[in-house]
C-alpha cells in the first residue's frame, strides 16, 4: 500500500544553482503598493517644498508630522476664505466666528426679553395695585369682604386665596398619584407596541379647551360624583374640610376633579421622561441584585427621578393656580356672610374666576385697581411655585 503524500512532499521544492537564475523572481504585491505609495508621497513634498537654491523661507512652511498640522492655518498673514468668518478657531479674547456670535447674541437677547417681561409685567402689577390697597379700608390679606362699587373701597383676599389653594392641592393630590402610574406603566411594564399609544391619549388631554373641560364638568362628571361626595360628607362631615354645605352642584370638590384631569398630561409626560432617563447602570444593579420589578423600580427608578417628578407637580400646579375658564363655569359663588367655610362640598371663587367674572366692572381706575391687586398676589403665588421647582430642579444637575 504506498504512503499517504506528506504536507512537505506536496511543497515544490526550491530550485538551486542555475534553475534559480533561470526563472524570474516574484515580488509580493503588498511591497509592490507600499513602494508605489512612498515615492507619491515622496514626488508630493518636493513639489510642495521650496527650492533651496532661491533663497526662500522654510519656516512658513509646514514640517510633515510636526505639531502644527499642514491643514489648520495659524498665520495672520495667509489670505481668509471667502464666506468663512475668521479663519482662526478662537481669536484674541475669546472671539469666534461671526456666526457663534450672531446666535449667542440671539440667545442672550431672548432670555433677557423674558426676564424683562415678566420684570414688566410685576411693575405694571405694583403700579396699579398699590393706590388701590393704600385706599383699601379693610385688611387686604384677611378680610373677607369684597366692595369696590362705591367710592370707598373695601376689600380682601383672603377666600380667594383659600379657595385656589384649597382646589389647587385637591387637584394635585387627585391627578399626580395617578401620573406616576400611568408614567410608569408606559416606562416599565407596558409593552413598546402599547406604550406608544397610550403615551398619545395621555398627551391628547393637554389638547381639549379649557372651555369643555368646563362644560363637561358641570354638566356630566358632577352628577355622576355627587354619590362620592354624598357618602364624604355621611361619614366625614365632622371635619371641617368635609362638611356638607347642601351645595349639590359647583363644589370646590368638582373643580379640583376637573383640575386634575388637566393638569394630568403635564405631570405624566415629565414623569415618564424621567423615569426613562433612568441609568442602565442603576437598573442592572438591581436585578444583579435580585430585585423583583417593583423593587427595582423602587431603589433605582423612582430615586432617581424624584426631583424631576417634583418639578413636574410644581408645574401642573401652577397650571392648576392659574386656571380661568373652567373654574368659572363650575363653581358656584357663595356669600362672604357667615362663617369661613373650609370645606370642599362649597362653593366660591379663586383668583382667576374672581377677575373674569367681574371684568365688565372694570369701570374706574379704583375698581381695576382691586382686581389688579387680587391678580397681584396670584402672580407672587405661582412665581413662588415656579421658582420652588426651580430649586428642586436645580438639586440635580441632570434635569437642569
Amino acid at each position: 500500500m504506498p504512503e499517504r503524500e506528506s504536507m512537505t512532499d506536496r511543497t515544490p521544492r526550491q530550485s538551486s544553482g542555475a534553475d534559480a537564475g533561470d526563472q524570474p523572481a516574484v515580488s509580493d504585491p503588498l511591497e509592490v503598493i507600499s513602494e508605489q505609495l512612498e515615492a507619491r508621497e515622496q514626488l508630493s513634498i518636493d513639489e510642495d517644498l521650496p527650492d533651496a537654491d532661491s533663497g526662500s523661507d522654510f519656516s512658513n512652511h509646514p514640517v510633515i508630522g510636526s505639531v502644527e498640522p499642514a491643514g489648520i492655518a495659524t498665520s495672520d498673514d495667509l489670505p481668509p476664505v471667502f464666506g468663512a468668518g475668521e479663519t482662526s478657531l478662537g481669536g484674541p479674547g475669546g472671539r469666534g466666528r461671526i456666526g457663534d456670535r450672531v446666535f449667542r447674541g440671539l440667545s442672550e437677547g431672548a432670555g433677557l426679553f423674558v426676564v424683562l417681561l415678566i420684570g414688566l409685567v410685576a411693575v405694571f402689577l405694583l403700579i396699579k395695585a398699590i393706590p388701590a390697597i393704600a385706599n383699601d379700608k379693610a385688611n387686604f390679606l384677611t378680610s373677607r369682604s369684597w366692595d369696590v362699587d362705591g367710592a370707598v373701597l373695601n376689600f380682601g383676599v383672603l377666600p380667594l386665596l383659600w379657595t385656589t389653594i384649597l382646589i389647587s392641592v385637591l387637584a394635585m393630590v387627585l391627578s399626580v398619584p395617578v401620573a406616576i402610574g400611568i408614567a410608569l406603566f408606559i416606562s416599565e411594564y407596558s409593552p413598546k407596541r402599547l406604550a406608544r399609544p397610550v403615551a398619545y391619549v395621555i398627551d391628547l388631554l393637554a389638547a381639549i379647551p379649557s372651555i369643555i373641560y368646563g362644560v363637561w364638568g358641570i354638566t356630566v362628571l358632577a352628577p355622576k360624583i355627587q354619590p362620592v361626595a354624598d357618602f364624604v360628607t355621611d361619614h366625614f362631615g365632622w371635619f371641617p374640610l368635609f362638611k356638607d354645605y347642601n351645595v349639590k352642584q359647583g363644589t370646590v370638590f368638582t373643580g379640583g376633579v376637573v383640575l386634575a384631569i388637566m393638569i394630568l398630561p403635564i405631570v405624566t409626560a415629565i414623569a415618564r421622561d424621567v423615569f426613562e432617563r433612568t441609568p442602565r447602570a442603576n437598573i442592572e444593579a438591581a436585578w444583579a441584585l435580585g430585585a423583583t420589578r417593583w423593587e427595582m423600580i423602587r431603589l433605582a427608578v423612582l430615586p432617581y427621578g424624584r426631583p424631576g417628578l417634583v418639578s413636574g407637580a410644581m408645574l401642573g400646579l401652577g397650571r392648576a393656580l392659574g386656571e380661568t375658564i373652567a373654574i368659572s363655569l363650575i363653581l358656584s359663588k357663595v356669600a362672604n356672610t357667615g362663617p369661613f367655610s373650609w370645606s370642599i362640598f362649597n362653593g366660591g371663587e379663586t383668583f382667576a374666576s374672581k377677575i373674569a367674572n367681574n371684568a365688565s366692572e372694570f369701570n374706574s381706575p379704583k375698581q381695576t385697581g382691586a382686581f389688579i391687586a387680587a391678580g397681584l398676589v396670584l402672580f407672587i403665588l405661582t412665581f413662588a411655585v415656579n421658582a420652588a421647582a426651580r430649586a428642586v430642579v436645580n438639586r440635580r444637575k441632570e434635569f437642569s
